[in-house]
């Protein structure tokens, strides 16, 4: 029975793993454990990971810039010409270059020897004289260098794999900064380096900095599908595992979200209960649907009058009665109270919830004398506006009040505008369900459970008591006694339409297709232009694989109200699924456009910017678009209401700012991978 929309309706959830780099994230593949860098590897990588110091022979004649050993074009050419003698200066810049070359040869081998030994310092130390000396020759070759266009020296790829090196014997001596600064200097050369970057990520996890470990784990992942792009493209799948496995990932995250969730709360905290945003209507309605009582108080509001009459009777009211004349100040204040109380009801009835609550608010304060809570008479002046207002109307207010509370999500305020009711009216049910529904939003499900139990105990055929323990029954995985809750609601109450919507996600939980379908039948029959059948029948549709059967049911919910934002995520949902033809991308456009429109009608449903900033992400052209995820993010934590959405919003707010600074770190100007 939670305030939030999410809990009234079964979502589809899917994975977008395919459609972004955000979802890449949690690519469904059972990687093998990656290799960690425990021993120098024996051979060169193509990206420069590796440790062996291959011999480079000058370019100057053979025209190369790749820094590889290559053969001179003359040398290659077999014809009869004799090559031409090399100018004395390029050919002592050849001799020097190999002397060089060979000293740094000699280097490397006396460092891996000492690494094979375990003196990890002193090979540290003799990678260190290897980077000095070509320092040394760096220095020397500054006006070459100018000369040459500019072009990386030869030694660029030395530079990097000694570094490499001496960061491994850093790590392995336990000297995790000096390996972290090695690291860097790495990655400014080439920040594609994975060695290094896997070595970072492990030395930034063992110093619990995660969120900066969590960039690593993003960069590798980029360079993983930046390197297989083409066949994503395609619909191939890619080379080799993901470097990183979900698990870690995962793991990081968990790690990061309590400061983030903590972060969020302080800033929900800071807002003042009154001007907190209100569910959307269609949410508020299915709410007060569920309770027993939505009939009746529809009636009585129908009946008592219109908004018109009350402030015509609210404008006749007499002002400034003075407070020492205690009896005519109660009547007075508990007279006003009373008209507030009908006439937010009344607004209530047409919907107009902002100007409800309103009212409620102002009455409730009336009766709590809150302009007189620092006189001396207040206690006196309070419980005789209580007494003139009379006790039906006071526990109505209470009533109201509370709900209010718990639609703007303060659950201390709520719970003690109902407890003060359940004082008056102890034997009242949904009193109880609704203390119960608080106790569930603030994830107290056994205080809830007990609830629950005094309700039915008072009254075994309670409907509201039944629908929502059925409720409180699928959030504990309880699905057996769910059902059972279900089963017993409709057995009493036939044409209770939500129970059979809450017995088809059960049976759909099942995996019971054609019970689920059979259920949803019957609902039709009770509620033909029921927005919630077309939805959920879209869904099964949906659980099908029949995404355009599912659309076309979500088209129809959409008619039947334009106000229910279930329909056009599930549209949004079923627009990416639909197959296309080969090499054809799904029409991205149309799925953001409905994904924007379900925030539109309802800004605090959170599984609208789940989705809408996954897709929106993937298909960021630049960063700065990138950066817009993270704004629709921080407005979706705004309107957070439970524990769970806190989470789903924080974990991708996380990884998208990640995703971002790795991007940044490894020069890419898009996380776009299509």
């Amino acid at each position: 029975m939670a305030v939030n929309s999410q809990q009234n309706t079964t979502y589809i959830v899917i994975g977008l793993a395919a459609l972004a780099t955000a979802a890449a994230l949690y690519f469904a593949l059972s990687p093998k454990k990656s290799s960690s860098d425990e021993s120098l590897p024996k051979s060169s990588s193509k990206d420069g990971g590796g440790s062996t110091i291959t011999p480079v022979k000058s370019n100057v004649q053979g025209g190369g810039s790749s820094g590889s050993s290559t053969t001179t074009a003359s040398t290659a050419d077999n014809t009869s010409k004799a090559p031409a003698a090399a100018p004395p200066a390029a050919s002592n810049k050849d001799d020097d270059e190999k002397q060089l070359h060979r000293r740094i040869e000699e280097i490397d081998r006396a460092g891996k020897a000492l690494f094979k030994n375990k003196q990890y310092m002193e090979a540290a130390e003799t990678f260190t004289e290897a980077l000095d000396l070509i320092e040394s020759k760096k220095s020397a070759d500054k006006k070459a260098s100018k000369e040459d266009g500019g072009q990386k020296s030869s030694l660029t790829r030395q530079i990097i794999t000694l570094t490499n090196n001496r960061s491994a014997m850093y790590e392995k001596a336990s000297f995790p900064d000096l390996a972290l600064s090695d690291c860097d200097a790495v990655l400014d050369l080439d920040p594609a380096h994975v060695k290094a970057r896997t070595r970072r990520l492990r030395i930034l996890e063992s110093q619990k900095r995660h969120r900066e470990a969590l960039v690593e784990v993003c960069a590798l992942q980029l360079k993983y599908m930046n390197d297989n792009r083409d066949k994503l493209r395609l619909g191939l799948p890619p080379t080799g595992p993901p470097p990183v496995p979900q698990s870690k990932i995962e793991e990081l995250v968990s790690f990061i979200q309590p400061e983030e969730i903590a972060r969020a709360q302080e800033a929900m905290a800071s807002n003042a209960v009154e001007s907190r945003a209100l569910p959307s209507s269609y949410t508020i309605i299915q709410l007060l649907k569920s309770f027993s009582g939505f009939n009746k108080w529809m009636s009585d509001a129908a009946k008592g009058g219109t908004v018109g009459k009350f402030t015509s009777q609210l404008e006749d009211l007499l002002e400034g009665v003075p407070r020492k004349s205690m009896e005519a100040f109660a009547d007075n204040m508990a007279t006003k109270a009373t008209l507030l109380l009908n006439r937010g009801r009344r607004y209530a009835f047409e919907k107009d919830f902002g100007k409800a609550v309103k009212d409620f608010d102002e009455a409730y304060a009336l009766v709590e004398d809150k302009d007189g809570s620092d006189e001396s008479d207040h206690d006196e002046v309070m419980k005789a506006i209580m007494t003139a207002m009379g006790n039906d109307d006071y526990c109505r207010l209470l009533e109201w009040c509370g709900m209010c509370k718990h639609l703007r999500f303060d659950l201390k305020g709520a719970i003690q505008c109902y407890e003060r009711c359940s004082e008056l009216e102890p034997e009242n049910t949904e009193i109880l369900v609704k203390r119960a529904g608080v106790k569930m939003d603030g994830a107290n499900y056994s205080e809830a459970d007990v609830l629950f139990k005094e309700a039915l105990a008072l009254n075994p055929t309670a409907s509201d008591a039944l629908l929502h323990r059925a409720n409180l029954r699928m959030l504990q995985q309880r699905v057996p006694e769910s059902e059972t809750d279900l089963d017993t609601c409709i057995r009493l109450y036939p044409n209770n339409l939500l129970a059979r919507l809450r017995l088809a996600t059960v049976c759909m939980a099942k995996e019971d297709l054609d019970g689920a379908k059979k259920m949803l039948e019957k609902a039709e029959e009770y509620d033909p232009d029921s927005s919630e059948v077309h939805c959920y029948r879209g869904e099964l549709h949906f659980a099908k694989g029949d995404f355009s059967e599912a659309k076309s049911e979500f088209e129809k919910a959409m008619e039947c109200d334009t106000s229910n934002p279930t329909p056009y995520v599930n549209a949004a949902l079923a627009v990416v699924n639909t197959p296309s033809a080969m090499g054809a991308m799904p029409d991205f456009a149309e799925a953001i456009r409905l994904l924007e429109k379900a925030i539109e009608v309802d800004p605090m449903f959170h599984a609208a910017y789940v989705q809408l900033g996954q897709m929106k992400l993937s298909m960021a052209t630049d960063l700065s678009r990138a950066k817009e995820v993270v704004e629709l993010y921080d407005k979706g934590l705004e309107y957070c209401r439970t524990p769970e959405e806190l989470r789903d919003i924080c974990s991708m707010r996380i990884l998208t700012v990640a995703q971002i600074d790795a991007a940044h770190a490894l020069h890419m100007e898009t996380l776009n991978m299509q």
